[in-house]
């Protein structure tokens, strides 16, 4: 009996898979570092003894203590797509990471991609040359395509069949292409200069421009050593903010990339490595320190004040309801302090009192719009804020209410005796007052509608009305001076 001629398929070559810069646009032993300072920032030491016992043991200590949700976490989707299709092919995919295995499996179920996961154990790291002679191992010299993202793989690249290059800069694509042949290309470096200035929050430092405002009040703007100190002071905090916007996207990042907008900032996005988010926090507040000691002890105490309160904020008072919205108020009223302390301008009750009032209005709106955004999006709770939903009108009367005290408390300053003897007209600052409850209540009306940008800061920077009512304010601090 004849039989029939037998077909043979050709075996398709296995495609290994790098994780951290590749299929993640982060890295996992960074990810698991942070939420385990976030749990407690005393685990800085005991990761320190670890690391003495080497990578993979530091790796695999992390990865018992934290799990990373892996829904959320930033992945290179041009990869994912060619991945799935060359899946859909029959291809063989291996997920090869230098990662702790306890941390690279949930990744790989999560995807539903691979075959199987080669990671590190705890006792090895596979990374660089490791995980090279693992793969010839395993499949042989040149039985293996293999995917990669940094100069570490330049060890492993010889070895394969072919290459693919992800994330890469051009110069590391071009050393790739010299030592395998590079079959795909997918996306490119980021750009970490332009990462590393969005996340500094530039935009944000006009709020150290309240450091000059005792001098304004106090008719001192022409005072050039009073000025001197206040940009002295200006600029300490402009380098102590920043360290603080980095240490709340480092301790917010799962909170981050489940928001809407907040997904794209550069440490949620992986555009900025979690590794250089961690090294900027200490350095910024230590120059912003040392800034400020070059100018004069008591502006380095009040710069210190503002970097202790700051980091409790962020770890663990943020989460409480309306403390929260009082200690925001007490970061743009610390920069008042950091104005008198500079320049040496006495203390104005009045000043503090309606700042106070003033600033606390601003921060229930930034929670107003939070609150708004998470019924948009039929979500009851606040998370890592302590609030829910339901709080919302009772945020936005808190909010209103603190911003007419503010108005009140001008008014009473107009009969004070202390107005006297700064302005030849002080009844023409009552002038202020419907300016200042028009501007409060704009900002909350546009809150209301839901128009309010996520910070009202910004909103302010973007809003012509803003600047008309700033600009009446100024003519009428003029004139009542009698200048």
């Amino acid at each position: 009996m004849p039989t029939s001629p037998t077909t043979t398929q050709p075996v398709a070559v296995p495609l290994c898979v790098d994780l951290d810069g590749t299929v993640l646009r982060s890295d996992l032993l960074w990810e698991s570092f942070v939420r385990l300072l976030r749990r407690n920032p005393l685990y800085l030491f005991a990761a320190l003894a670890w690391w003495c016992r080497g990578r993979a043991a530091l790796k695999r200590e992390l990865a018992r203590r934290v799990d990373v949700p892996v829904e959320t976490l930033p992945y290179t989707e041009a990869l994912l797509d060619f991945l799935r299709a060359e899946r859909a092919a029959g291809r063989p995919l291996f997920l090869v990471t230098a990662s702790d295995a306890r941390l690279a499996e949930p990744v790989a179920r999560h995807l539903g991609l691979f075959t199987e996961v080669l990671a590190s154990d705890g006792q090895t790291n596979l990374r660089g040359n490791a995980k090279a002679r693992k793969l010839v191992e395993r499949f042989g010299p040149a039985g293996f395509d293999y995917a990669g993202n940094s100069a570490v793989d330049l060890g492993v690249w010889p070895q394969a069949r072919a290459g693919i290059v992800v994330n890469a800069s051009p110069a590391l694509a071009r050393r790739a292409a010299r030592v395998t042949t590079v079959s795909h290309t997918f996306g490119s470096a980021p750009a970490l200069a332009r990462a590393l200035w969005t996340a500094l929050r530039p935009h944000q430092w006009v709020k150290n421009l309240i450091v000059f405002v005792p001098l304004l009040t106090s008719h001192r703007l022409l005072d050039r050593a009073a000025l001197a100190g206040a940009a002295w002071a200006a600029a300490a905090f402009c380098l102590c903010a920043s360290a603080v916007y980095i240490l709340n996207d480092l301790l917010d990042l799962d909170h981050d990339r489940q928001h809407p907008t907040r997904r794209l900032r550069p440490l949620a996005s992986g555009q900025l490595p979690l590794a250089v988010g961690l090294a900027l926090v200490p350095t910024l507040f230590a120059a912003g320190l040392l800034l400020g000691l070059a100018w004069s002890a008591n502006l380095a105490l009040v710069l210190a004040v503002y970097a202790g309160l700051t980091m409790a904020y962020s770890w663990r008072l943020k989460q409480v309801p309306l403390l929260d919205a009082f200690l925001l108020a007490g970061f743009y009223t610390i920069r008042l302090v950091a104005g008198h302390a500079a320049t040496g301008v006495a203390y104005s009750v009045w000043l503090l009192v309606f700042a106070m009032f003033l600033f606390l209005s601003l921060a229930l709106v930034k929670r107003f719009r939070e609150l708004q955004g998470l019924r948009q999006r039929s979500q009851t709770n606040a998370a890592g804020r302590g609030y829910v939903t339901d709080d919302l009108h009772l945020v936005a009367a808190l909010g209103t209410s603190s911003g007419y005290l503010a108005a009140l408390v001008l008014a009473l300053y107009v009969n004070s005796q202390e107005v006297r003897a700064l302005y030849a007209h002080p009844t023409l600052l009552l002038l202020g007052c419907p300016l200042l409850l028009f501007w409060v209540s704009r900002v909350w009306l546009v809150a209301h509608r839901g128009a309010m940008h996520d910070d009202p800061v910004v909103f302010a920077l973007r809003d012509w009305a803003s600047y008309v009512v700033g600009a009446l304010m100024l003519g009428i601090i003029w004139l009542a001076t009698g200048w």
